[in-house]
């Protein structure tokens, strides 16, 4: 089996594993307990934020435990636009945006906040400029991903940070789920408020997710309960999902410096293989773009119909990204970066892991080629 989903999710580490099934079965005490099994509970929780914390280089108090990406994109968005709602309602993403962060400022709209969808260009990237000009006196947050979870356009962050410098009542929110391992982000050298991470994206478990938030920034709690996670968290806490992700985190972070080359080695080797083909345009482009993503589309070829066809020489790819890829509708980032619809609809999504090999890289790259060829004699 070739594995070339990883933006998907990845394959927990077996350390990650361990560590989660140790703590599940030792240590399962419930953390807010007042006895010793749950302070032990509490101390294995505590170790895994200041873990984290150090990782990336912030306070543990900044750190936030939660469900996933999804959950901390959320929370991070209306969590900051109902704390700030009397100082204003304007609010500022880009056009490519996750659907957990697109979404979400469509509800907020529908509660009567206003939304600037800043428009990108054939690369996918935002305009710091443009951002700027789009602020108003009643802009409350920004919210731009760092690596676009579909094409792999690495977001302009820093740059944005700095606009956002000269602007200090707006509040700078950027997910960062693609990027961990692959694209370096400094939260406090560019201007980050808060910040989304997920542990299945960098080899944890499902349901595992991170939130940072800037100490001091005040964000309203999207659960009532029993005001876990310093009150902006209900819910009693995945300890051993933490301690997992803390190592994943920890483990991803130390493998990066050593294959992040190859991993470049790979994607590069995909790209110019793959564009030699007549039926193939690289959508991702060539600069500004993380190290694990290459997406392209077929003349003439249905995306899903060439997925299945793959799946049968075990080979995994997908097509848009994996919450929408069961829609058949074109890629909405592709869209957003001008291309036409029957190039949108067509789009297919390679992505790495430290894992993957020059060998796998070849291999995938013979069998697209033949599988093109197969379909397009069908399709005459």
């Amino acid at each position: 089996m070739i594995y070339l989903d990883n933006s998907a999710t990845t394959k927990p580490y077996k350390e990650v594993l361990d560590s989660f099934v140790t703590v599940s079965s030792e240590y399962f005490g419930n953390p807010s307990s007042l006895h010793s099994f749950g302070g032990q509970a509490e101390k294995l929780l505590s170790q895994a934020r200041e873990q984290t914390a150090k990782l990336l280089d912030v306070k543990a108090n900044e750190i936030y435990f939660t469900s996933g990406g999804t959950e901390s994109n959320n929370l991070a968005i209306k969590g900051a636009a109902y704390k700030n709602r009397n100082r204003g309602k304007h609010l500022i993403t880009s056009s490519v945006e996750h659907p957990s962060v697109r979404l979400a400022m469509e509800q907020l709209e529908e509660e009567g906040f206003e939304i600037t969808y800043l428009p990108v260009d054939g690369n996918g990237r935002v305009s710091a400029e443009e951002l700027e000009q789009a602020i108003r006196k009643d802009t409350i947050l920004v919210s731009i991903m760092l690596v676009n979870n579909e094409v792999g356009t690495i977001q302009p962050v820093k740059e944005i940070g700095e606009v956002l410098k000269r602007h200090s009542t707006v509040l700078f929110h950027v997910d960062a789920i693609q990027g961990v391992g692959k694209v370096p982000l400094h939260l406090h050298e560019y201007g980050i408020d808060f910040c989304s991470f997920s542990g299945h994206k960098f080899h944890a478990l499902k349901g595992t997710g991170i939130l940072y938030v800037r100490d001091g920034i005040g964000i309203t709690p999207l659960f009532s309960g029993g005001n876990q996670e310093r009150k902006l968290r209900s819910g009693t806490e995945n300890v051993a999902g933490a301690v997992a992700i803390a190592k994943a985190l920890r483990m991803t972070l130390a493998k990066s410096p050593d294959r992040i080359g190859a991993m470049r080695e790979i994607q590069s080797m995909l790209r110019t293989e793959l564009s030699k083909n007549e039926f193939i345009r690289i959508n991702t482009p060539a600069d500004h773009a993380a190290p694990h993503i290459i997406n392209f589309s077929l003349k003439g070829i249905k995306s899903e119909v060439f997925v299945h066809a793959l799946e049968k020489e075990k080979i995994f790819v997908s097509t848009t990204s994996a919450c929408s890829s069961k829609k058949k509708s074109a890629s909405s980032t592709l869209i957003a970066m001008g291309l036409p619809e029957e190039i949108a609809e067509s789009a297919i999504r390679l992505s790495l892991s430290f894992n993957n090999t020059v060998q796998e890289a070849v291999e995938t790259i013979s069998v697209i080629e033949n599988t093109v060829k197969q379909l397009e004699r069908v399709m005459k």
